[in-house]
């Protein structure tokens, strides 16, 4: 009994660390500090679209901080696809993301929401893959509850947020290994952050848009039922990098 009280307490002691670790991170990183800034400038109108940034000699002077720590919040929005440089020219912004995209996560954490996505591209593309090789008649029953509920939520014209994760993590349960369902556990709030996001920008998105990323859940779930292995696995990891990018596409 106090062995599995034990190891019950480093199961807690693990999770706190492991949630702890991302949300932190963020936090203590000055670069994260002015990337969300610039985002939000961006965001507001205050850098256009097709303009060129300030230097980083200005921009260390206007935030207070070294060039060193701006090259490294330029590098990420290039990363993001928010801005582009230009050879002997400087940076310029390339697309000017939605305003509410700030809105919607915590202060702060906007860096880390993108860092997550790149977690789970490859956490989720293993998943997918997994769940091709092993999937059971119960998984099959439940991925295809979950994809006809995101179906519904669209004919309703409704969030979906919730039955998006919940195909997450069916597809995660047919791999048949606990770690996986484990880690999606670990780190619900951080999943859900990133469902909720991608659905709400989704609503302001044409229809043709919105059907585009059912129409990627389909692809996946297709090849999935068919334990075609390798294209579960690239067609998940293009799902959560497109996921990723639609955080920042304009509307």
């Amino acid at each position: 009994m106090g062995r599995i009280c034990h190891m019950a307490g480093e199961k807690r002691a693990i999770m706190t660390f492991a949630i702890d670790a991302v949300s932190n991170r963020g936090a203590t990183r000055f670069s994260d500090i002015i990337y969300e800034k610039i985002v939000g400038m961006i965001a507001d109108g205050n850098f256009p679209v097709n303009e060129r940034l300030p230097s980083e000699t200005k921009l260390a002077a206007d935030f207070g901080a070294s060039r060193p720590v701006v090259r490294e919040a330029l590098e990420r929005l290039r990363a993001d696809g928010l801005v582009v440089s230009r050879k002997g020219s400087g940076s310029y912004v390339r697309q000017r993301p939605d305003s509410s995209v700030l809105k919607m996560v915590p202060v702060g954490s906007l860096a880390d929401v993108q860092r997550f996505f790149e977690f789970r591209a490859g956490l989720e593309a293993e998943a997918a893959e997994l769940a091709a090789r092993n999937w059971q008649p119960a998984d099959k029953e439940r991925i295809t509850e979950a994809l006809l509920a995101i179906e519904q939520c669209l004919r309703n014209g409704e969030l979906g947020a919730d039955e998006d994760q919940a195909l997450h993590d069916a597809i995660a349960m047919a791999t048949g290994n606990q770690f996986h369902i484990t880690v999606r556990e670990w780190f619900k709030p951080h999943f859900a952050i990133g469902h909720s996001v991608t659905r709400s920008l989704s609503l302001k998105r044409t229809p043709e848009q919105i059907r585009s990323v059912q129409d990627e859940h389909a692809v996946i779930v297709e090849a999935i039922f068919a334990r075609r292995e390798t294209e579960a696995h690239d067609a998940m990891k293009r799902h959560i990098l497109n996921a990723r990018a639609r955080m920042f596409q304009g509307v």
